[in-house]
């Protein structure tokens, strides 16, 4: 989608309420929010669809205060992690007691193990997942990544260097270094 018709649909659908100019922006933005969604849910996809859907519904309901200091794309993916956060919080106990039982890093390297996208994402904290994601899969630049989580460009350079540090080491641990 060009950046001028970005634009007019983002104008149309917060001055106008035009519902149709904002299903032109949901249809453009719903696969690469769905797949950032997917990716912070571990792949489930249900789970990924209605937090998607609820993305959307924030967005339609908020787009009147949209004041483009950002690109809409930033602002969308803001909601949408957001709202996976949100999702989170209220879901605590179960993830600690999940992750506990996933046995992130295995104590014998094992080759012949098929490599699990989902599981090395879960050795991951939330913040350095979020920016691994953007960054790697969404190809969002440093800066834009800042605006989306709200963070220092820096903060931002740290989480990619951790998360890559963490993967690497999980990776390591379960004997896909030979």
């Amino acid at each position: 989608m060009s950046k001028l018709n970005e634009v007019a649909l983002v104008s149309r659908a917060a001055l106008l309420g035009d519902r149709e100019a904002f299903g032109e922006l949901v249809e453009a933005y719903r696969s690469p929010v769905l797949r950032f969604l997917r990716n912070l849910c571990g792949g489930d996809e249900e789970l990924s669809k209605d937090l998607a859907q609820e993305a959307f519904i924030k967005a339609w309901l908020s787009i009147g205060s949209f004041r483009a200091a950002a690109k809409f794309s930033t602002w969308l993916f803001r909601i949408a992690c957001n709202t996976f956060y949100d999702h989170a919080r209220t879901r605590k106990p179960d993830a600690e007691r999940d992750s506990a039982a996933l046995n992130l890093t295995a104590d014998e390297p094992n080759p012949e193990r098929s490599m699990d996208f989902d599981r090395a994402m879960a050795a991951l904290r939330g913040d350095e997942k979020t920016a691994m994601l953007l960054f790697y899969m969404e190809d969002f630049t440093v800066k834009k990544i800042a605006q989306v989580m709200s963070c220092p460009e820096g903060t931002v350079k740290s989480l990619l260097f951790r998360g890559k540090e963490k993967l690497s080491l999980y990776f390591k641990n379960s004997g896909y270094d030979r």
